[in-house]
């Protein structure tokens, strides 16, 4: 009975935070809405989602918490990248292209599985709520309580993906419409913009605090 309660609070936790609209998400429901390589794309961030969750419950969320030049590295890249990603949608907002769910594909399904592992991997956002918050939650129980908290957060992953995946294809006949298409590029570009901006000002603390641990590093007398 013990175990079920908290594998029910690790599906409300992690079901709290996944449900936010972020650029995976974002991402998932767009292609979902189009429908191309939808059971790919939900199969790949769930592997994704288990994985950082696991590893946050194994206690990597601490290590990670304590190395700023990695979470330094990790907001300039995710900060590049959602940065480009807003830039191309807000391009295909004002294109000439054909804008039906149709008209766009993913060329191969190795590629959705890429696309979809950038968006979700580039983003520190995920392993702020996945490595680090979930396994931090998680962390405070003892074996095996811990990982049956870890099993209910991986369980609302799976489920959520799945839901968005699936459920976004009722709204196609909505996304008919040229216009609707370019008022979801509109706000996909607004979206990705916003957390880049968040992602750049966290970088810049993420420096302030690697410079004031590793001084060293950031040293200029030692140039030529």
């Amino acid at each position: 009975m013990e175990a079920m309660v908290v594998l029910l609070k690790g599906f409300i936790t992690a079901g709290s935070l996944i449900v936010a609209i972020g650029a995976q998400n974002a991402y998932v429901l767009t292609q979902g809405i189009r429908g191309h390589f939808i059971l790919t794309i939900a199969l790949t961030c769930i592997v994704i989602d288990v994985s950082l969750i696991f590893a946050g419950v194994a206690g990597v969320g601490v290590l990670i918490a304590g190395q700023p030049l990695l979470l330094l590295g990790a907001a300039l890249g995710g900060a590049i990248f959602l940065t480009v990603y807003g830039t191309r949608a807000l391009m295909s907002a004002f294109s000439e292209q054909s804008m039906e769910a149709g008209g766009r594909v993913l060329r191969s399904r190795a590629n959705a599985v890429w696309v979809t592992a950038a968006i979700s991997l580039l983003n520190p956002h995920v392993y702020l709520d996945t490595v680090l918050l979930i396994g931090s939650i998680g962390g405070q129980y003892p074996l095996p309580e811990r990982y049956w908290f870890g099993f209910g957060a991986m369980m609302a992953s799976t489920t959520w993906f799945l839901a968005l995946v699936f459920g976004a294809r009722r709204l196609a006949p909505f996304f008919a419409r040229p216009g609707t298409w370019r008022l979801l590029d509109l706000l996909v570009c607004m979206l990705m913009w916003s957390l880049a901006a968040s992602l750049w000002w966290q970088g810049y603390e993420y420096f302030l605090a690697a410079e004031a641990r590793i001084p060293a590093l950031f040293d200029q007398s030692w140039a030529p």
